[in-house]
């Protein structure tokens, strides 16, 4: 939280400073117009790398593949585009980088294996409501169950 709080704080401290000095040096009215060309740009590259993002998520989908890299890539997209509408040049480097596809994949990946060991740390602390063992090999597995089939039956 306190990390969000000094970015919250930070981020357009730097801005501003940046776009003093850039206007200084170029003119008030050529950073505006930077800042807007860089927002437009950004807007209209974030949607055809996001629809091509997208094509290939629904390929993976239809192969039945899990399409996390997609999923992640898309979250990039969705920061980068953020980057690009705050106005400022430092923001609109950061989503510059983050539409470069080599970059963002590397991104995107760290994201699927941090995400991954997150999910994989907390397994172990699933609640279910009912209570089911089973022995398989040793090992216990506990779970929830409704034979639905059975149900059905029933009613009729």
């Amino acid at each position: 939280m306190r990390f969000a709080l000094l970015l919250f704080i930070l981020v357009p401290i730097i801005e501003m400073t940046v776009l003093i000095q850039v206007g200084s040096e170029i003119g008030s009215l050529a950073t505006v117009g930077l800042v807007f060309l860089t927002a437009i740009v950004g807007v209209s590259l974030i949607r055809k790398q996001g629809l091509e993002t997208s094509l290939k998520a629904q390929e993976k989908m239809s192969r039945g593949e899990l399409p996390a890299s997609e999923v992640a890539e898309g979250v990039m997209l969705l920061f980068a585009g953020l980057c690009l509408l705050i106005p400022g040049f430092v923001t609109d480097a950061i989503g510059g980088l983050l539409l470069i596809p080599v970059l963002r994949k590397l991104f995107a990946a760290g994201l699927v294996v941090k995400l991954m060991s997150s999910v994989m740390a907390r397994g172990t602390q699933w609640r279910t409501r009912g209570h089911y063992e089973s022995t398989h090999e040793g090992e216990i597995i506990e779970g929830e169950y409704a034979n639905e089939d059975n149900d059905l039956i029933d009613k009729k």
